[in-house]
């Protein structure tokens, strides 16, 4: 096949040392390239390496051992972007060479000379619209973070409680499938099979930033079983996740979240459904923090030990949670986002059962085949949706910055 006689180009994105551009004179020499060059994803590619370049021009023997490990530690960042940018100006030169080999006389050679210009453009393509935007968000604090689910039946009496058990079943699924471990914490379940309220644990790499888009208010739509004249009732289920931090001991001290001192700890019997162990003794535990405000009880374990465990648990992803969210605030000046900082009073999704279409208000995504999201297969498809969504925000902020 055709192929202009340049270098080739390596794998994209690939790890490399810090050091100099050596293709970094052509991005200057050649201020007059062609559609790409105007890109706003090139322009902030462009402004990064000459900050890099600036970094590297620092590096020299009067600077102390404090000063050239901060410098390597902004290198580092970028080396994967470096990578990628120096590939990118290598295949645009490319094109250029193809070009001039467009007014050949030899019409076979034009025509080849064709073929690799919209060969090497769909390259180009590809830097902007998949290699660059990734290397120029910054990378996630929380991915090593597992989930905790808040879920509260909301408008709808028992068949938001019967919508409750179906979704936090759908979850479960999800968690099976990405192989993390789903655990239930608590659930306060109904005569009819459904659930009031629950609190599932999910543990795995990557859970916390992959549910966090769940947070919000699900509405459902459809016949219950129980009606007569086959009207169709609407259900909500309030969602809230959690980033779950590892536990540090039934203490739950982290000192960067809160202070025991600022914990009002009660204990308590036990309400609920027969059994000889409730209300003989008080093993239900209620924390406070008495700063925000927000309170924490617990009461499913059989001993006053396992509940405050739990309990702690519980609080310390609550004020992780809000500690993420006022960051977010802050570093994006009160900017609204479809993570922490969203209304999860707010209704973000809809399960329309006649349809038998699921609909994301936040992106005004829908999907057939009800089912196959409620089996958690086709949720996975919703979620990367969001996070796609996300990462044009982040992406959106870095071209502004």
């Amino acid at each position: 096949m055709f192929r202009v006689a340049c270098s080739r180009v390596s794998r994209a994105g690939l790890p490399q040392q810090s050091r100099p551009s050596r293709l970094w004179a052509s991005t200057i020499a050649h201020e007059n390239a062609g559609v790409w060059d105007v890109s706003p994803v090139v322009q902030v590619v462009r402004r990064k390496m000459e900050r890099r370049a600036e970094l590297q021009s620092q590096i020299s023997d009067t600077i102390s051992p404090a000063q050239h490990k901060q410098i390597m530690k902004q290198l580092t960042q970028t080396d994967r972007l470096s990578t990628a940018w120096e590939d990118w100006l290598k295949t645009r030169e490319c094109l250029r060479e193809t070009e001039t080999l467009l007014e050949d006389t030899d019409p076979t050679m034009r025509s080849l000379a064709e073929e690799e210009r919209e060969r090497l453009s769909t390259v180009l393509d590809g830097y902007l619209d998949k290699t660059f935007p990734p290397l120029l968000v910054p990378p996630s604090t929380t991915s090593h973070l597992s989930a905790m689910m808040e879920l509260k039946a909301g408008v709808g009496g028992s068949e938001s409680a019967l919508f409750l058990a179906e979704i936090m079943r759908m979850y479960t699924r999800l968690a099976n499938s990405m192989r993390w471990k789903a655990s239930i914490i608590a659930s306060n379940e109904t005569d009819n099979g459904g659930i009031k309220d629950a609190i599932l644990e999910i543990q795995g790499e990557k859970a916390y930033d992959m549910l966090r888009w769940e947070s919000g208010v699900h509405r459902v739509q459809r016949v219950p079983a129980t009606e007569a004249n086959g009207r169709v009732h609407t259900s909500t289920v309030a969602v809230v996740v959690l980033p779950l931090v590892e536990e540090r001991g039934s203490s739950g001290s982290d000192e960067d979240l809160f202070s025991m001192d600022d914990i009002r700890i009660e204990v308590m019997r036990s309400r609920g459904a027969g059994g000889q162990h409730v209300n003989k003794t008080e093993s239900a535990v209620r924390l406070t923090h008495v700063p925000t405000g927000i309170t924490v009880s617990m009461q499913d374990e059989r001993s006053q030990h396992q509940n405050k465990r739990r309990a702690f648990q519980v609080l310390t992803a609550r004020l992780l949670d809000r500690k993420l969210s006022q960051e977010v605030v802050q570093r994006r000046d009160a900017r609204r986002n479809l993570v922490a900082s969203a209304d999860r009073s707010e209704k973000i999704r809809t399960y329309n059962y006649a349809q038998d279409r699921v609909t994301d208000h936040r992106v005004g995504f829908s999907l057939k085949n009800l089912d196959a999201v409620l089996e958690g297969d086709a949720l996975q498809e919703i979620i990367d949706v969001l996070s796609r969504k996300h990462q044009e925000d982040l992406l959106a902020e870095a071209m502004e910055s």
